[in-house]
């Protein structure tokens, strides 16, 4: 719809312009300032204003008027009208297209380490990614997704070292010492017991087996990541293993030599990443050959620029803050444009029942877990909610409140919206075909505005991917369903005059929730 307008437009003015959208809507639907104009064309604002509305009296689009400086344009009703029909007829395309970035994208996300299920610190950079990636690819980006699975390392070793312990412990009896730092849980338990039948007992005993033990432990885990995931309806196409890429160590150090990007020093290969903005020096391999955890990520974001990206988005925990300098500085060592890997970090989740901390989970061992909080709200509100912020910003909230059946209950409120819609048009006796060609001729400036609303959708999934605020279309959809109760409760619909018209504007509003809420991963809910 958006695009319709800039279209008009081009075709009756030769410079650039920009685009705002009032919050008045009764005033206009777009308007187009015209203050920059005014030292090149040596006249003010108000008559320039003025002098280029005459220009789109003609317009089949939009009405446009001047005031203060601004151009405002009024959609019409035939063009509303065509709009909405069109969306109608072909719901399954409603909103998409209008994507600008014409890259390929690989967006990594979660990419948790695979020793153990997802704690709720995982699920908001999850969900947004997911929803990040289900937005694009409706507005025609191309993005691809991926896991990045943390399987080499000590936190590998480690897990092998619990299970083993956990066994001789409570499978056998044993008296045993923990290290200070250890993985437990009744994820622990499963897997001890799976191993035992698979290997028998003397796997927990032999040392050299230890990571062999950890491979099947982590092998384990990630089917219950998989399913953690699975479970809030996201899901990864690509899993990318650490694990794989230290064999493609030599060629990346090849490239980081040649590019003058390393030297040695105390027996160990450094990257010269205070050269290009990284606080230090960072070592990429040890003094025994082994590559650091700092290579694998290097040759893993080698190897995605290889692929043929354009762009690498990465989620990140907020941890993770410190780490950017060092992975941009690699890429620009190894000749890329560091500008091509974006970083997007995941703040920080608080999570509250009934005003106090909400309780840990003995089962994962003094963490909330992912499946936990599904379990207690549904995944439809978990989603909801995670995204209702923006990633990067703080996020508290009261399971206690999404179970409330009630306009404070966002989630409740959008779906009562929809779910309203069916039961008017079950009370009417019809159904969206019975509607869906019937012209807006008698709307209100109320049910124009609410038209309009409805059918904007495009515009707020374009500005939500290119500005990676997907808490914009929460924000969207908590107006459109107050707006569309607000507009039921004062006007009369079945038995009116003009029923079919209403009922094909809350065709559209329905429409539009249906398709915003499915792109957040949520089922939009007929009935309530």
């Amino acid at each position: 719809m958006k695009k319709s307008v800039i279209n008009e437009i081009k075709g009756a003015v030769d410079f650039e312009f920009a685009l705002e959208k009032p919050k008045d809507k009764g005033l206009a639907h777009y308007a187009m300032p015209t203050f920059s104009l005014a030292k090149q064309l040596k006249k003010s604002p108000v008559a320039i204003a003025a002098e280029l509305a005459p220009k789109f009296e003609n317009s089949e689009v939009f009405e446009a008027t001047a005031l203060n400086g601004y151009i405002n344009f009024k959609l019409k009703p035939a063009f509303l009208d065509k709009f909405a029909s069109a969306s109608l007829a072909n719901p399954g395309e409603f909103a998409k297209g209008g994507g600008t970035s014409g890259e390929k994208i690989l967006l990594e996300y979660v990419s948790a380490n695979p020793t153990g299920p997802l704690h709720i610190g995982h699920v908001r950079g999850a969900v947004f990614g997911n929803t990040l990636a289900r937005v694009g690819l409706h507005i025609g980006e191309k993005i691809a997704t991926e896991y990045y699975i943390n399987d080499a390392g000590n936190q590998i070793e480690l897990l092998g070292t619990s299970i083993s312990l956990w066994a001789r412990e409570n499978l056998f009896g044993e008296s045993v010492t923990y290290p200070e730092k250890f993985y437990r849980g009744d994820y622990i338990e499963s897997i001890a017991k799976e191993a035992l039948e698979k290997f028998g007992k003397e796997i927990f005993y032999d040392e050299s087996r230890n990571l062999e033990l950890a491979e099947f432990g982590k092998d384990r885990v990630l089917v219950l990541i998989k399913q953690n995931l699975a479970d809030a309806q996201i899901f990864i196409e690509n899993w990318a293993s650490e694990k794989s890429y230290y064999d493609k160590l030599p060629l990346t150090l090849d490239r980081l030599k040649n590019e003058n990007g390393i030297y040695e020093s105390e027996g160990k290969i450094w990257l010269k990443s205070s050269e290009v903005g990284d606080e230090k020096d960072r070592v990429i391999v040890r003094e025994d050959g082994r590559g650091t955890y700092l290579a694998g990520d290097v040759v893993y974001h080698d190897d995605k620029f290889r692929r043929g990206y354009d762009r690498c988005i990465n989620i990140w925990g907020a941890d993770h803050h410190g780490y950017i300098a060092r992975m941009k500085a690699a890429l620009h060592l190894l000749g890329y444009d560091e500008n091509r890997l974006e970083i997007i970090l995941s703040q920080m989740v608080s999570l509250l029942k009934d005003g106090e901390a909400y309780k840990m989970s003995k089962r994962a061992g003094n963490v909330v877990l992912m499946s936990d909080v599904v379990e207690e709200i549904g995944y439809e509100a978990l989603r909801f909610i995670f995204l209702s912020k923006r990633c990067d910003t703080h996020l508290e909230f009261d399971v206690d409140e999404l179970k409330r059946e009630d306009s404070s209950n966002p989630i409740f409120y959008i779906n009562y919206a929809h779910a309203r819609i069916n039961q008017i048009f079950a009370k009417a006796g019809k159904n969206v075909a019975d509607v869906a060609s019937v012209k807006f001729t008698n709307l209100n400036e109320d049910g124009k505005n609410l038209l309009f609303e409805a059918l904007a959708l495009n515009d707020i999934l374009v500005d939500s991917f290119n500005t990676r605020s997907m808490n914009k279309i929460c924000d969207y959809l908590k107006s459109l369903a107050a707006n569309f109760h607000k507009f039921y409760n004062e006007n009369r619909v079945v038995g009116s005059e003009n029923e079919d018209e209403l009922l094909k504007l809350f065709a559209v509003v329905a429409l539009s929730i249906k398709t915003a809420l499915g792109l957040m991963g949520i089922a939009a809910k007929d009935k309530m």
